[in-house]
């Protein structure tokens, strides 16, 4: 097996980032994997521009997963108030079902602990049923919230109509 390094993003890994974000999100490329949004939105994922401001943000980071000098996957992590909020796991299309994802969220439980975070929380859209019990296998439960999906393109064009489940897990 090909060493593998975990790190944190920075400005200079943005457009690998974007690239492999809207690969695995959206579009045929996304098709690929089974973690494709592409049957519920068009638009993209993410931009570079909205990678920018999670860097600025001094309360977020991306882990970024690189194998053989490869971007592979990504995870972006957010500390709100006692909780660590993770979203946009990401692994590539050709790549996935090899436990990156695994490894990603590991290492975003991790960095909670050493937060001292209550619990890791994130949201996942109500018609994802299959990833929603990839994190359920892992520990992570509904709280029994619901949230709207965002009326803004910058998140996708929704065909049908989305929400959000709030799941999370205590550390």
């Amino acid at each position: 097996m090909t060493a593998f390094t975990t790190s944190t993003a920075t400005e200079q890994d943005i457009p690998a980032l974007d690239r492999l974000v809207n690969s695995a999100y959206r579009g045929d490329s996304s098709r690929k994997g089974w973690t494709t949004e592409a049957d519920l939105l068009d638009g993209i994922r993410t931009s570079e521009e909205s990678l920018r401001a999670i860097l600025g943000n001094p309360n977020a980071q991306i882990l970024k997963y690189e194998q053989a000098d490869r971007l592979l996957g990504c995870v972006y992590l957010e500390q709100k108030g006692d909780d660590l909020y993770l979203g946009m796991l990401t692994v590539s299309p050709e790549a996935q079902a090899g436990g990156i994802g695994k490894h990603l969220l590991t290492a975003a439980e991790n960095v909670a602990i050493a937060k001292k975070c209550r619990a890791v929380t994130m949201t996942v859209i109500t018609q994802r049923h299959e990833l929603i019990a990839w994190y359920e296998r892992r520990g992570y439960r509904s709280t029994g919230e619901t949230q709207p999906f965002p009326d803004d393109p910058r998140f996708g064009i929704p065909k049908q109509p989305l929400a959000f489940i709030v799941m999370e897990k205590e550390v």
